[in-house]
């Protein structure tokens, strides 16, 4: 199997089984049910980011590397709270560091590579960008509309994906967003 493939497979699958659980967390009715969805979604969404880093460095998408790259940190917190390890107040700092670093470290990457901002693809990779930081950090704090900057984040990479001819992510990306207006959508009707 082309190692393309395989790096597709692994972050498609874990990526979109974040967005899976994260439905299943909001169809819970017990606040431990809806833990248990939220630790696993944190879980998967960890184990899919390798794939998608060495990905993204092999299709030279170089914005979305390293804001993929600096959300590790992100997603461990979210993690953390998930499980209850530390206070929502404890990493407000950090999360915000973090995601305003990974966006001016990932446009510099890209302006350094390509000379300036002048494709679509980095466009689309900026929309990807930001909707993954703002969407993974409001999603900490459980807040709905964490799901509609996801929403935005599959629709860049979907778009991204299919510029690059990777149509069985850009396929899974479709999905993902299913599943995320599902979660965004029985959110609000509570």
């Amino acid at each position: 199997m082309p190692t393309s493939i395989f790096l597709q497979i692994w972050g498609g699958i874990f990526y979109l089984l974040n967005k899976i659980f994260l439905s299943c967390k909001e169809r819970n009715k017990t606040s431990i049910d809806k833990k248990k969805w939220r630790v696993r979604s944190w879980q998967v969404y960890i184990l899919g980011l390798p794939g998608w880093l060495f990905f993204f460095i092999i299709d030279h998408n170089l914005i979305a590397f390293v804001v993929e790259l600096s959300g590790l940190p992100i997603m461990l917190i979210g993690l953390a709270t998930a499980k209850g390890k530390i206070s929502k107040k404890e990493e407000s700092f950090w999360i915000k560091f973090i995601a305003v670093s990974s966006v001016i470290i990932g446009i510099s990457a890209s302006l350094f590579y390509f000379g300036n901002i002048n494709s679509a693809k980095q466009f689309l990779e900026v929309g990807l960008s930001i909707g993954f930081l703002i969407g993974t950090y409001l999603l900490i704090y459980d807040h709905p509309r964490g799901y509609l900057w996801f929403i935005l984040m599959n629709l860049c990479c979907a778009s991204l994906m299919w510029i690059d001819k990777h149509f069985w992510l850009m396929t899974q990306q479709i999905i993902s967003i299913f599943f995320v207006w599902d979660a965004y959508r029985i959110n609000k009707q509570k």
